[in-house]
Protein backbone atom coordinates (compact mmCIF):
# COMPACT_ATOMS: atom_id res chain seq x y z
CA UNK A 1 0.00 0.00 0.00
CA UNK A 2 1.12 3.73 -0.37
CA UNK A 3 2.71 5.76 2.24
CA UNK A 4 1.14 8.69 1.14
CA UNK A 5 -2.78 10.24 1.24
CA UNK A 6 -4.69 8.42 -1.76
CA UNK A 7 -4.73 10.25 -4.71
CA UNK A 8 -7.01 10.45 -7.76
CA UNK A 9 -4.25 9.68 -10.73
CA UNK A 10 -5.19 10.16 -14.74
CA UNK A 11 -2.27 8.63 -17.12
CA UNK A 12 -2.73 9.74 -20.38
CA UNK A 13 -1.32 6.71 -22.91
CA UNK A 14 -0.79 7.42 -26.29
CA UNK A 15 -0.30 3.69 -26.57
CA UNK A 16 -2.05 1.11 -24.08
CA UNK A 17 -3.13 -2.76 -24.28
CA UNK A 18 -3.94 -4.44 -25.96
CA UNK A 19 -1.43 -2.20 -27.89
CA UNK A 20 1.84 -4.83 -27.90
CA UNK A 21 4.96 -2.13 -26.89
CA UNK A 22 7.16 -1.17 -24.09
CA UNK A 23 5.28 2.16 -23.25
CA UNK A 24 2.05 0.64 -23.56
CA UNK A 25 3.06 -2.05 -20.89
CA UNK A 26 4.45 0.91 -19.21
CA UNK A 27 1.39 2.47 -18.91
CA UNK A 28 -0.65 -0.52 -18.09
CA UNK A 29 2.22 -1.56 -15.00
CA UNK A 30 1.84 1.76 -13.53
CA UNK A 31 -2.24 1.95 -13.59
CA UNK A 32 -2.24 -1.47 -11.99
CA UNK A 33 0.55 -0.35 -9.28
CA UNK A 34 -0.78 2.64 -8.38
CA UNK A 35 -4.54 1.39 -8.08
CA UNK A 36 -2.59 -1.59 -5.69
CA UNK A 37 -1.01 1.00 -3.42
CA UNK A 38 -4.99 2.67 -2.96
CA UNK A 39 -5.12 5.39 -5.02
CA UNK A 40 -8.09 5.92 -7.52
CA UNK A 41 -6.52 5.07 -11.08
CA UNK A 42 -8.10 6.74 -14.43
CA UNK A 43 -6.51 6.06 -17.55
CA UNK A 44 -7.50 8.15 -21.01
CA UNK A 45 -5.91 6.65 -24.13
CA UNK A 46 -7.52 5.83 -28.30
CA UNK A 47 -10.44 2.96 -28.15
CA UNK A 48 -8.73 -0.14 -29.95
CA UNK A 49 -11.96 -1.97 -31.10
CA UNK A 50 -14.52 0.80 -32.48
CA UNK A 51 -14.92 4.72 -33.74
CA UNK A 52 -16.47 5.87 -30.25
CA UNK A 53 -15.90 7.65 -27.16
CA UNK A 54 -16.72 4.92 -24.28
CA UNK A 55 -16.05 4.75 -20.56
CA UNK A 56 -15.31 0.90 -19.05
CA UNK A 57 -13.67 -0.48 -15.72
CA UNK A 58 -10.92 -3.15 -15.96
CA UNK A 59 -9.52 -4.32 -13.14
CA UNK A 60 -10.30 -1.20 -10.96
CA UNK A 61 -9.11 0.69 -12.98
CA UNK A 62 -11.24 3.39 -15.08
CA UNK A 63 -10.69 3.35 -18.86
CA UNK A 64 -11.79 5.88 -20.77
CA UNK A 65 -11.11 5.35 -24.36
CA UNK A 66 -11.46 8.02 -27.22
CA UNK A 67 -12.80 8.00 -30.60
CA UNK A 68 -9.85 6.86 -32.58
CA UNK A 69 -8.54 5.27 -36.25
CA UNK A 70 -6.17 2.91 -37.19
CA UNK A 71 -3.16 4.66 -39.61
CA UNK A 72 -2.97 2.78 -43.13
CA UNK A 73 0.83 1.87 -41.70
CA UNK A 74 0.32 0.05 -38.91
CA UNK A 75 -1.86 -3.02 -38.24
CA UNK A 76 -2.88 -2.53 -34.60
CA UNK A 77 -2.15 1.10 -33.48
CA UNK A 78 -5.05 3.34 -32.86
CA UNK A 79 -4.55 7.03 -32.88
CA UNK A 80 -6.29 9.89 -32.37
CA UNK A 81 -6.72 13.59 -33.60
CA UNK A 82 -6.06 16.61 -31.48
CA UNK A 83 -9.39 18.43 -33.22
CA UNK A 84 -11.91 15.54 -32.43
CA UNK A 85 -10.91 14.75 -28.36
CA UNK A 86 -10.24 18.27 -27.62
CA UNK A 87 -13.81 19.16 -25.97
CA UNK A 88 -14.22 15.19 -25.11
CA UNK A 89 -10.59 15.42 -22.91
CA UNK A 90 -12.15 18.69 -21.57
CA UNK A 91 -14.63 17.15 -20.35
CA UNK A 92 -12.92 14.21 -18.68
CA UNK A 93 -10.98 16.46 -16.87
CA UNK A 94 -13.68 18.40 -15.42
CA UNK A 95 -15.80 15.59 -14.14
CA UNK A 96 -13.08 13.47 -12.83
CA UNK A 97 -10.91 16.78 -11.14
CA UNK A 98 -7.74 14.59 -11.33
CA UNK A 99 -5.25 15.61 -8.11
CA UNK A 100 -2.47 14.87 -11.00
CA UNK A 101 -2.36 13.91 -14.56
CA UNK A 102 0.69 11.71 -15.45
CA UNK A 103 1.02 11.66 -19.81
CA UNK A 104 3.30 9.04 -21.57
CA UNK A 105 3.81 10.92 -24.81
CA UNK A 106 3.74 14.52 -26.29
CA UNK A 107 1.83 13.59 -29.25
CA UNK A 108 -1.62 13.68 -29.42
CA UNK A 109 -3.49 11.92 -26.38
CA UNK A 110 -0.47 13.22 -24.27
CA UNK A 111 -0.49 16.90 -25.94
CA UNK A 112 -4.24 17.50 -25.11
CA UNK A 113 -4.51 16.39 -21.71
CA UNK A 114 -0.98 18.69 -21.32
CA UNK A 115 -2.50 21.88 -22.74
CA UNK A 116 -6.02 20.72 -21.23
CA UNK A 117 -4.82 20.20 -17.81
CA UNK A 118 -3.03 23.02 -17.82
CA UNK A 119 -5.56 25.61 -18.16
CA UNK A 120 -7.32 24.02 -15.07
CA UNK A 121 -4.41 24.50 -12.86
CA UNK A 122 -4.37 20.37 -12.48
CA UNK A 123 -0.54 19.14 -11.59
CA UNK A 124 1.34 17.37 -14.79
CA UNK A 125 3.90 14.46 -14.59
CA UNK A 126 4.92 13.67 -18.00
CA UNK A 127 7.31 10.87 -19.33
CA UNK A 128 9.07 10.80 -22.04
CA UNK A 129 9.67 6.92 -23.56
CA UNK A 130 9.74 8.02 -27.03
CA UNK A 131 12.54 9.14 -29.35
CA UNK A 132 11.75 10.79 -33.38
CA UNK A 133 13.17 7.58 -34.61
CA UNK A 134 10.31 5.19 -33.28
CA UNK A 135 8.08 7.01 -36.09
CA UNK A 136 10.12 6.34 -39.10
CA UNK A 137 8.13 2.90 -39.71
CA UNK A 138 4.96 5.11 -39.35
CA UNK A 139 6.54 7.79 -41.83
CA UNK A 140 6.59 6.39 -45.67
CA UNK A 141 8.59 9.29 -46.56
CA UNK A 142 12.10 9.83 -48.01
CA UNK A 143 15.19 9.70 -45.56
CA UNK A 144 15.12 13.52 -45.54
CA UNK A 145 12.06 13.88 -44.87
CA UNK A 146 11.94 12.11 -41.86
CA UNK A 147 15.14 13.26 -40.71
CA UNK A 148 13.53 17.18 -40.78
CA UNK A 149 10.47 15.61 -39.24
CA UNK A 150 12.88 14.09 -35.97
CA UNK A 151 14.17 17.79 -35.50
CA UNK A 152 10.97 19.12 -35.24
CA UNK A 153 10.25 16.74 -33.34
CA UNK A 154 12.46 17.02 -30.65
CA UNK A 155 11.20 20.89 -30.71
CA UNK A 156 7.99 19.67 -30.55
CA UNK A 157 8.71 17.39 -27.27
CA UNK A 158 9.85 20.29 -25.44
CA UNK A 159 6.81 22.73 -26.47
CA UNK A 160 4.46 20.10 -25.12
CA UNK A 161 6.40 18.22 -22.07
CA UNK A 162 8.10 21.55 -20.45
CA UNK A 163 4.07 22.84 -19.65
CA UNK A 164 4.63 20.21 -17.25
CA UNK A 165 5.66 20.60 -13.66
CA UNK A 166 8.30 17.55 -13.65
CA UNK A 167 9.63 15.87 -16.92
CA UNK A 168 10.71 12.19 -16.46
CA UNK A 169 12.15 9.24 -18.88
CA UNK A 170 13.35 5.88 -17.94
CA UNK A 171 17.44 6.27 -17.69
CA UNK A 172 19.74 9.11 -17.44
CA UNK A 173 20.90 8.26 -20.74
CA UNK A 174 17.97 8.74 -22.42
CA UNK A 175 17.84 12.30 -20.01
CA UNK A 176 21.09 12.91 -21.50
CA UNK A 177 20.01 12.36 -25.04
CA UNK A 178 16.90 14.61 -24.34
CA UNK A 179 19.44 17.69 -22.86
CA UNK A 180 22.03 16.80 -25.96
CA UNK A 181 18.90 17.56 -28.69
CA UNK A 182 19.07 21.22 -27.96
CA UNK A 183 15.84 21.75 -26.95
CA UNK A 184 15.22 20.94 -23.34
CA UNK A 185 16.15 23.69 -21.03
CA UNK A 186 15.10 21.90 -17.65
CA UNK A 187 16.47 19.19 -16.13
CA UNK A 188 14.67 16.04 -17.24
CA UNK A 189 15.12 13.56 -14.16
CA UNK A 190 15.56 10.26 -14.93
CA UNK A 191 13.00 7.23 -13.45
CA UNK A 192 13.55 3.48 -14.33
CA UNK A 193 10.36 2.01 -15.80
CA UNK A 194 10.89 -0.55 -12.64
CA UNK A 195 10.71 -4.72 -12.56
CA UNK A 196 9.23 -7.09 -10.58
CA UNK A 197 12.41 -9.20 -10.58
CA UNK A 198 10.47 -12.09 -8.92
CA UNK A 199 7.71 -12.59 -11.92
CA UNK A 200 10.85 -13.86 -14.45
CA UNK A 201 13.10 -15.89 -11.40
CA UNK A 202 12.47 -19.61 -11.26
CA UNK A 203 10.28 -20.28 -8.17
CA UNK A 204 11.13 -22.91 -5.79
CA UNK A 205 11.90 -26.75 -7.34
CA UNK A 206 11.07 -25.47 -10.64
CA UNK A 207 13.48 -26.79 -13.37
CA UNK A 208 13.38 -25.64 -17.20
CA UNK A 209 13.39 -29.16 -19.68
CA UNK A 210 16.84 -29.40 -20.89
CA UNK A 211 17.44 -29.34 -24.67
CA UNK A 212 21.47 -30.49 -25.12
CA UNK A 213 21.02 -30.10 -28.41
CA UNK A 214 20.14 -26.58 -29.01
CA UNK A 215 21.34 -23.88 -27.85
CA UNK A 216 18.71 -20.57 -27.85
CA UNK A 217 18.96 -17.12 -28.29
CA UNK A 218 15.60 -15.11 -27.16
CA UNK A 219 14.51 -11.95 -28.56
CA UNK A 220 10.99 -10.25 -27.28
CA UNK A 221 9.70 -7.37 -29.05
CA UNK A 222 7.30 -5.55 -31.28
CA UNK A 223 8.87 -6.72 -34.80
CA UNK A 224 9.86 -2.90 -36.03
CA UNK A 225 12.50 -1.51 -37.75
CA UNK A 226 14.04 -0.01 -35.43
CA UNK A 227 14.65 -3.11 -33.81
CA UNK A 228 17.13 -4.42 -35.99
CA UNK A 229 15.62 -8.15 -35.72
CA UNK A 230 16.99 -8.52 -39.45
CA UNK A 231 20.48 -7.83 -38.30
CA UNK A 232 20.06 -10.74 -35.60
CA UNK A 233 18.73 -12.97 -37.56
CA UNK A 234 22.41 -12.47 -40.45
CA UNK A 235 24.33 -12.74 -37.58
CA UNK A 236 22.19 -15.96 -36.77
CA UNK A 237 23.88 -17.42 -40.20
CA UNK A 238 27.25 -16.06 -39.48
CA UNK A 239 27.82 -17.95 -35.96
CA UNK A 240 30.69 -20.34 -36.43
CA UNK A 241 30.28 -24.13 -37.50
CA UNK A 242 30.05 -25.29 -33.93
CA UNK A 243 27.51 -23.75 -33.05
CA UNK A 244 25.22 -24.50 -36.64
CA UNK A 245 22.02 -26.08 -34.43
CA UNK A 246 21.50 -23.05 -32.56
CA UNK A 247 17.82 -21.64 -32.62
CA UNK A 248 16.68 -18.23 -32.36
CA UNK A 249 13.40 -17.57 -31.04
CA UNK A 250 11.45 -14.33 -32.10
CA UNK A 251 8.62 -13.48 -29.40
CA UNK A 252 6.30 -10.45 -30.67
CA UNK A 253 4.40 -9.67 -33.50
CA UNK A 254 4.21 -6.37 -35.56
CA UNK A 255 4.45 -4.81 -38.98
CA UNK A 256 7.64 -6.67 -40.47
CA UNK A 257 7.00 -9.84 -40.04
CA UNK A 258 7.08 -11.16 -43.38
CA UNK A 259 10.54 -9.34 -44.04
CA UNK A 260 11.67 -11.01 -41.45
CA UNK A 261 10.48 -14.19 -43.02
CA UNK A 262 11.92 -13.52 -46.03
CA UNK A 263 15.39 -12.53 -44.33
CA UNK A 264 15.42 -15.93 -42.62
CA UNK A 265 14.81 -18.32 -46.19
CA UNK A 266 17.36 -15.50 -47.65
CA UNK A 267 20.27 -16.14 -44.83
CA UNK A 268 19.34 -20.37 -44.74
CA UNK A 269 18.31 -20.53 -41.23
CA UNK A 270 14.91 -20.34 -41.27
CA UNK A 271 14.35 -23.41 -40.45
CA UNK A 272 16.62 -22.47 -36.97
CA UNK A 273 14.81 -18.99 -36.46
CA UNK A 274 11.32 -19.77 -34.40
CA UNK A 275 8.73 -17.09 -35.02
CA UNK A 276 6.88 -17.36 -31.96
CA UNK A 277 3.76 -14.39 -32.81
CA UNK A 278 2.43 -13.22 -29.79
CA UNK A 279 2.63 -14.99 -26.58
CA UNK A 280 1.48 -14.30 -23.15
CA UNK A 281 2.99 -13.54 -20.25
CA UNK A 282 3.38 -17.20 -19.12
CA UNK A 283 4.75 -17.54 -22.47
CA UNK A 284 7.15 -14.89 -22.55
CA UNK A 285 8.51 -15.90 -19.16
CA UNK A 286 9.50 -19.30 -20.14
CA UNK A 287 10.80 -17.91 -23.17
CA UNK A 288 13.26 -16.40 -20.97
CA UNK A 289 14.14 -19.13 -18.71
CA UNK A 290 14.96 -21.58 -21.44
CA UNK A 291 17.24 -19.05 -23.27
CA UNK A 292 20.86 -19.70 -22.64
CA UNK A 293 21.30 -15.31 -24.08
CA UNK A 294 19.36 -12.37 -24.61
CA UNK A 295 19.87 -10.39 -27.59
CA UNK A 296 18.71 -6.82 -27.65
CA UNK A 297 19.40 -5.23 -31.26
CA UNK A 298 17.43 -2.36 -31.03
CA UNK A 299 18.73 1.33 -31.73
CA UNK A 300 16.17 3.43 -30.18
CA UNK A 301 15.68 1.92 -26.80
CA UNK A 302 15.33 4.31 -23.95
CA UNK A 303 15.49 1.89 -21.29
CA UNK A 304 13.88 -1.99 -22.40
CA UNK A 305 11.99 -3.40 -20.32
CA UNK A 306 12.16 -6.84 -21.88
CA UNK A 307 16.35 -6.54 -21.33
CA UNK A 308 15.51 -6.02 -17.52
CA UNK A 309 12.89 -9.01 -17.34
CA UNK A 310 15.88 -10.89 -19.13
CA UNK A 311 18.19 -9.91 -16.33
CA UNK A 312 15.36 -10.55 -14.08
CA UNK A 313 15.71 -14.33 -15.06
CA UNK A 314 19.02 -14.56 -14.71
CA UNK A 315 20.37 -14.32 -18.36
CA UNK A 316 23.78 -13.50 -19.96
CA UNK A 317 23.05 -10.36 -22.37
CA UNK A 318 24.26 -9.38 -26.09
CA UNK A 319 22.91 -5.80 -26.26
CA UNK A 320 23.75 -3.21 -29.24
CA UNK A 321 25.95 -0.30 -28.17
CA UNK A 322 22.94 2.14 -28.20
CA UNK A 323 20.88 4.74 -26.93
CA UNK A 324 20.48 3.37 -22.92
CA UNK A 325 21.44 -0.20 -23.77
CA UNK A 326 24.90 -0.06 -22.63
CA UNK A 327 23.88 0.91 -18.87
CA UNK A 328 22.49 -2.63 -18.69
CA UNK A 329 26.00 -4.22 -19.51
CA UNK A 330 29.09 -4.97 -17.82
CA UNK A 331 31.50 -6.22 -20.50
CA UNK A 332 32.56 -9.62 -20.05
CA UNK A 333 30.82 -9.68 -16.50
CA UNK A 334 26.99 -10.27 -17.49
CA UNK A 335 27.00 -9.93 -21.63
CA UNK A 336 29.00 -7.74 -24.29
CA UNK A 337 27.73 -5.03 -26.08
CA UNK A 338 28.03 -5.53 -30.64
CA UNK A 339 28.83 -2.13 -32.96
CA UNK A 340 24.80 -1.08 -33.94
CA UNK A 341 24.18 -3.22 -36.99
CA UNK A 342 27.09 -4.97 -37.59
CA UNK A 343 25.97 -8.63 -38.01
CA UNK A 344 29.60 -9.90 -38.23
CA UNK A 345 30.28 -8.11 -34.63
CA UNK A 346 26.84 -9.37 -33.17
CA UNK A 347 27.85 -12.77 -34.63
CA UNK A 348 30.83 -12.49 -32.61
CA UNK A 349 29.56 -11.55 -29.44
CA UNK A 350 26.82 -14.43 -29.29
CA UNK A 351 29.53 -16.66 -29.94
CA UNK A 352 31.33 -15.38 -27.24
CA UNK A 353 28.57 -16.49 -24.45
CA UNK A 354 26.83 -19.41 -26.32
CA UNK A 355 30.45 -20.92 -26.03
CA UNK A 356 30.95 -20.61 -22.56
CA UNK A 357 30.07 -23.49 -20.38
CA UNK A 358 26.83 -23.81 -18.73
CA UNK A 359 28.10 -22.46 -15.63
CA UNK A 360 29.94 -19.92 -16.88
CA UNK A 361 26.75 -18.42 -18.34
CA UNK A 362 24.61 -18.73 -15.23
CA UNK A 363 27.52 -16.84 -13.72
CA UNK A 364 27.28 -14.45 -15.84
CA UNK A 365 23.15 -14.28 -15.73
CA UNK A 366 23.72 -14.21 -11.60
CA UNK A 367 25.65 -10.69 -12.26
CA UNK A 368 22.65 -9.55 -14.25
CA UNK A 369 20.22 -10.51 -11.99
CA UNK A 370 22.32 -8.92 -8.95
CA UNK A 371 22.33 -5.67 -11.84
CA UNK A 372 18.74 -5.11 -12.24
CA UNK A 373 17.98 -4.75 -8.15
CA UNK A 374 18.33 -1.27 -8.54
CA UNK A 375 15.54 -0.91 -11.07
CA UNK A 376 13.37 -2.70 -8.59
CA UNK A 377 9.13 -1.71 -9.40
CA UNK A 378 9.09 -0.84 -5.81
CA UNK A 379 11.51 2.10 -5.91
CA UNK A 380 9.45 3.44 -8.91
CA UNK A 381 6.34 3.74 -8.03
CA UNK A 382 7.41 5.53 -4.42
CA UNK A 383 9.38 8.23 -6.93
CA UNK A 384 6.10 8.62 -9.18
CA UNK A 385 4.05 8.74 -5.88
CA UNK A 386 6.17 11.48 -4.63
CA UNK A 387 6.59 13.34 -8.20
CA UNK A 388 2.41 13.22 -8.17
CA UNK A 389 2.01 15.70 -4.73
CA UNK A 390 5.00 17.69 -4.60
CA UNK A 391 8.70 18.93 -6.45
CA UNK A 392 10.48 17.85 -3.36
CA UNK A 393 12.00 15.40 -4.90
CA UNK A 394 12.58 17.01 -8.49
CA UNK A 395 14.61 19.98 -6.52
CA UNK A 396 16.99 17.76 -4.72
CA UNK A 397 17.76 16.29 -7.65
CA UNK A 398 18.42 19.52 -9.94
CA UNK A 399 20.45 20.69 -6.72
CA UNK A 400 22.56 17.34 -7.10
CA UNK A 401 23.07 18.23 -11.27
CA UNK A 402 23.63 22.13 -9.73
CA UNK A 403 26.25 20.77 -7.52
CA UNK A 404 27.98 18.59 -9.87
Amino acid sequence: MTTTAPLKILIGADTYPPDINGAAQFGHRLAQAMHERGHEVHVVAANPDEKKTEDRVVDGIVEHRLFSYRPPTHPYIRICTPWGIWAEVGRLLDRVRPDVVHVQCHYIVGRVLVLQAKRRGIRIVATNHFMPENLDPFLPFPRWFNDAFARFSWGDMRRILERADVVTTPTPIAAKAMKESGHFRRPVIPVSNGIQSSDYELHANESIPSDPEHLRIFFAGRLAIEKNIDVLIEAVSKLPQELNTVVLEVAGTGEILEKLQAKATECGVYDRVKFLGYVSDEELRAGYLRADVFCQPGTAELQSLVTLEAMSASKPLVLANALALPHLVREGENGFLFEPGNSSDLAQRLAQVLLLSPAERRRMGTVSHEMVKKHAAQKTWETFESLYTSNELYDRFVAGLDRS
